[in-house]
């Protein structure tokens, strides 16, 4: 298969590696641009390898809560200049408003705006994730959003069962910061755990480990990768001595949600 020089410097961009190492990559695994990452990371060329097909894109997130219940909205756009306009601000507010109030089936009433919004300001604009949170008995749900330049960039609703607002609210903070993409270690897919087993033992291996000692190292490495993905294994942003199951103690998560934008 030809390598051109495009997909040479796709790969660097999303790598992080020089010229020749990623056409190296290319050629060894015949232009796969996804097992070209993967063999970069597993020759220690590429320390975290990055998707190439994840594009950052442009928009706003709003989220509400409402008494029990918290929605989050996503719209994207092309540009941080649409992004960033009255207009489309005000339209994710609504939305957001609106889902927590009637449900996420409410979003459907805005196509015709979202399409007006679209001719208006001359962008490709969309609606993006929509999610509604509601707490149950005994249950308290909590919101957070970090702002920048006037617009929502990353917006968190949790739902916490045996505990305070205040915790629910420190919970909130945390997903801001740490973007979790599992509550559990068993939410995990089987197959991406065993991928993952299967590429730090790569890695051990060529860095020349021990083979008695690859048992013990390749759990340390897989127990790291699970506290960067599983929330409730994740340091408290507050206090790293402890993880969030043990600054929750006795409560526990019941749900939670986040939307940021570009990701």
């Amino acid at each position: 298969m030809s390598i051109t020089a495009k997909d040479v410097q796709a790969l660097r961009q999303s790598t992080g590696v020089g010229m020749m190492d990623a056409k190296k990559a290319l050629v060894e695994n015949d232009g796969d641009m996804e097992a070209a990452t993967q063999w970069l990371r597993v020759h220690g060329l590429a320390s975290a390898a990055k998707r190439a097909d994840r594009e950052a894109g442009e928009g706003a997130v709003a989220v509400v809560r409402d008494g029990r219940v918290a929605a989050i909205a996503e719209l994207r756009c092309e540009t941080d200049f649409v992004a960033k306009s009255e207009d489309f601000v005000s339209l994710v507010d609504e939305i957001a408003a609106r889902v927590a109030s009637d449900g996420e089936g409410a979003t459907d009433q805005y196509k015709d705006r979202i399409e007006t919004l679209l001719t208006t300001l001359k962008e490709n604009i969309s609606l993006g994730r929509v999610y509604r949170l509601e707490a149950g008995d005994g249950e308290v749900v909590d919101t957070y959003i970090h702002q920048q330049s006037g617009r929502g960039v990353n917006a968190v609703a949790v739902v916490v069962k045996g505990a305070s607002q205040e915790v629910a609210h420190e919970i909130a903070v945390h997903i801001a910061f740490t973007k979790p993409a599992f509550l559990k270690r068993e939410d995990v897919p089987v197959n991406e755990v065993e991928a993952e087993r299967k590429t730090i033992e790569e890695i051990s291996r060529n860095e020349g480990k021990p083979e008695a000692a690859l048992p013990k190292i390749i759990e340390g490495r897989l127990n790291g990768w699970f506290k960067d993905r599983v929330l409730l294994e994740q340091p408290f942003v507050k206090d790293e001595k402890q993880t969030i199951a043990q600054f929750l103690g006795d409560a526990t998560i019941t749900a939670y949600a986040q939307a940021v934008i570009g990701s």
